[in-house]
């Protein structure tokens, strides 16, 4: 922890160094009494992943956000504290990197995959969200040791699958390099030991064969009179274990353990130095890479090539310039850390064109897993570069089709693609390309758009997506009306209108969420299937509990649009009781066409606001009020029967529900229970737990809460806890 103040204070000065020092206090004492899995103080987190970023050479916000990055999500500061703190900008990038909240899903798996895609909608808006997620993941996978296998097993996959190819996809390599290793430490420990283990033995044999390459190349740049840099370094362990599984080879067929950079002023001095090598040791075939003039698609430039010396031994070597060597080792990270040589805004918008294409992607799939599915696809596709008329170069995946180049150029190149020319030959749009085509797009500004057809042959995601994104533009304002009616249905089913859960506050929250520029846009992506109303409506929901808490209160009733009121059909001036056996809640309920009765609610049940109740009509106690499903009303005489039904207000009444947990234990219900009132912000008022033989443990708890809405999404919680098997409401 004091290491970071030591580079705060050696890196950042004036406003930015006090800010830095601001947030290392608040971050500090909001996680005061809050420990790691290792048992250490939680404080040591964010200080480690800001030093990450401090030495890849971030600017203060991106600093005080990896400092704050955990006190949103795990402490009670709030983002307006962070707002008013800090600022904006900081708040922007906090906000991105803090997983979502209060959501049930079905699986973790799908929590997960909409965590990431939040993620992804932030980091298109602001990149440095991704480079603190990646600092954030580099410190947690260093201290992975003290988890459980299960979960180090889960968690280095999914860095595997998606945080090192988008180190990779960066340019960052240094972080993507080292959590490749990692992950291999934790999927595959056996390999992981076994290479550590047997590169280590032969690292001094392999040390002195290095510095006899390193001196011989530095002796061809002294007689040239080429001022460089030449040093051996070795590969990561990931590297050498995917080379031995993907060729089948063993360690010691691994010839190429240590890579020889070359280090010069000038791209010219880059070939003249190749020309050298090969005039000195033989290359081998195929192993010659010019990625100068064809950059890898993070934008990677070097030369690249193998050579045998004259004892038979082939070893790599890397040659490249200064500013190509930064850029390989951080990446989109330089933008920040080489201030004084700041590449232009273009080259940087280069390096993230990618993410934006993906986020372009969201309107063509369903829901997060496919999009997730769909990123890990464009990460790990293998590179075809092909070539357009004018010699640019275009990255495709392997087997692509001129229906995909066409797409990799612009959208409305593919939408009016009506044919194509490979090296200078018309073919048909489903053909394979192949490496260093030629392709040339035969387009008519007539064309009617791509044809569905094209989806079965096509092999990028983005094409696929924007074939998608087509059609669905094509029935837009039928999207948007039937999308309109499943959130507006999904209301009424909850006891709400739309007008009352979709306000312009609430939408500027959902907004921030998931990137809908305006309703019809959202709308839109409900009817089409790319997002659930059901998971609009529960952050819509949930933001009303939050910043309109509802309360109801008793009122004789004057207008039928009057909240707060109870009426009975028919019926005036009897005393309304709430019925103790099922417990309804005082709201605003309207027991049509009675006024100044007194209301009860029954305790049997305990409706609360968004059931459907009814209003039975007692003797001397006036009306209690019951769910309509409530056991104890069957078999009563209709005629004491009478429609009810709620009206809520704002306010801050809390009504109370039970439910029932059974669990293989009574360890895993209480467990189950109060972890999920605490997430959900609920209080407890009674619990009862007993043994059974057949159903193991059941437990009984009431809760104070303040609508249907709550009661749904804590047994869809507390249901998701491993070893619960059945959680309900109690009727009675």
């Amino acid at each position: 922890m004091e290491s970071i103040l030591i580079k705060i204070y050696e890196f950042y000065t004036g406003d930015d160094r006090d800010m830095l020092l601001r947030a290392y206090d608040f971050a500090k004492e909001a996680h005061r009494n809050q420990k790691r899995a290792s048992g250490e103080p939680y404080f040591i987190h964010p200080c480690a992943v800001a030093e990450i970023l401090v030495d890849l050479g971030l600017d203060a916000e991106t600093i005080a956000a990896a400092l704050l990055h955990d006190v949103i999500e795990d402490t009670s500061a709030t983002e307006e504290d962070i707002r008013n703190e800090f600022g904006e900008g900081v708040l922007t990038l906090v906000s991105g990197v803090t997983k979502l909240d209060k959501i049930v899903f079905k699986s973790q798996e799908e929590e997960e995959a909409e965590n990431f895609r939040k993620i992804f909608i932030a980091m298109a808006k602001d990149i440095r969200v991704i480079i603190i997620k990646l600092a954030d993941r580099l410190h947690n996978m260093r201290s992975l040791n003290f988890l459980s296998a299960e979960r180090q097993q889960r968690m280095a996959q999914e860095t595997l699958d998606i945080y090192a190819p988008i180190a990779g996809r960066l340019g960052i390599s240094q972080i993507k390099c080292e959590l490749e290793d990692l992950c291999l430490k934790y999927i595959d420990p056996p390999a992981f030991e076994y290479l550590v283990e047997n590169i280590h033995q032969k690292l001094e044999e392999r040390t002195r064969f290095v510095d006899s390459v390193v001196e011989e190349i530095n002796g061809m740049l002294t007689e040239s009179n080429i001022h460089g840099e030449v040093f051996g370094r070795p590969k990561h362990f990931y590297s050498i274990y995917r080379k031995m599984r993907s060729k089948g080879k063993t360690l010691d067929q691994i010839y190429d353990l240590t890579a020889v950079r070359v280090i010069v002023g000038t791209i010219d001095e880059c070939y003249e130095v190749l020309g050298k090598i090969h005039k000195k040791w033989k290359p081998v075939p195929g192993r010659i890479k010019d990625y100068i003039a064809t950059p890898k698609p993070n934008l990677y430039r070097s030369l690249h090539t193998t050579v045998v010396t004259n004892f038979g031994q082939p070893f790599e070597i890397q040659i490249r310039t200064e500013e190509m060597h930064r850029m390989a080792e951080y990446g989109i990270a330089a933008h920040w850390k080489y201030k004084e040589n700041r590449t232009e805004e273009t080259t940087l918008d280069q390096r993230i064109s990618w993410i934006r294409e993906m986020m372009d992607l969201q309107g063509g799939v369903r829901d997060s897993r496919e999009f997730l599915d769909t990123v890990k696809a464009e990460l790990y596709s293998p590179e075809l570069l092909v070539f357009t008329p004018q010699s640019k170069v275009i990255s495709l995946p392997a087997e692509a089709t001129p229906v995909d180049f066409a797409y990799a150029i612009h959208s409305e190149v593919g939408n009016r693609c009506t044919g194509a020319k490979v090296n200078g030959k018309i073919v048909p749009l489903n053909s394979t390309l192949e490496l260093g085509d030629i392709v040339e797009i035969i387009t008519s500004p007539t064309s009617k758009g791509p044809s569905r057809d094209w989806l079965k042959f096509v092999k990028s995601s983005s094409a696929k997506a924007k074939i998608k994104t087509f059609f669905r533009k094509e029935t837009k304002e039928e999207n948007i009306r039937l999308g309109r009616q499943m959130l507006d249905d999904a209301a009424k089913r909850k006891g709400y209108t739309l007008a009352e859960v979709l306000t312009p506050e609430s939408f500027k929250k959902l907004s921030e969420k998931y990137a809908f520029e305006t309703q019809e846009e959202m709308f839109a992506a409900i009817g089409y299937g790319g997002i659930s109303s059901s998971q609009i409506l529960f952050k819509l929901v949930d933001y009303l509990r939050k910043e309109v808490p509802q309360t109801i209160e008793l009122r004789p009733f004057k207008e039928k649009n009057v909240s707060g009121s109870v009426t009975i059909k028919g019926m005036s001036g009897l005393l309304v009781s709430f019925a103790g056996c099922c417990s309804p809640v005082p709201g605003d309920d309207i027991i049509k066409g009675m006024s100044g009765l007194l209301v009860s609610f029954a305790g049997c049940c305990s409706p609360v606001p968004g059931d459907d109740i009814i209003g039975f009509v007692t003797r001397g106690r006036g009306v209690v009020v019951h769910r309509a499903d409530c056991p104890n009303m069957r078999g009563v005489e209709p005629e004491r029967l009478q429609p009810a039904e709620w009206i809520v207000r704002p306010g801050s009444t809390r009504f109370k529900a039970a439910i029932v947990v059974f669990a293989e234990d009574q360890g895993a219900a209480l467990s189950a229970i109060s972890q999920s009132v605490t997430d959900l912000k609920l209080s407890i008022s009674s619990i009862n737990g007993r043994n059974e033989k057949t159903n193991g443990a059941v437990v009984e708890v009431t809760v104070s809460l303040l609508g249907k809405q709550d009661i749904e999404v804590l047994i869809d919680k507390i249901a998701s806890y491993p070893r619960i098997t059945e959680v309900h409401r109690l009727k009675n």
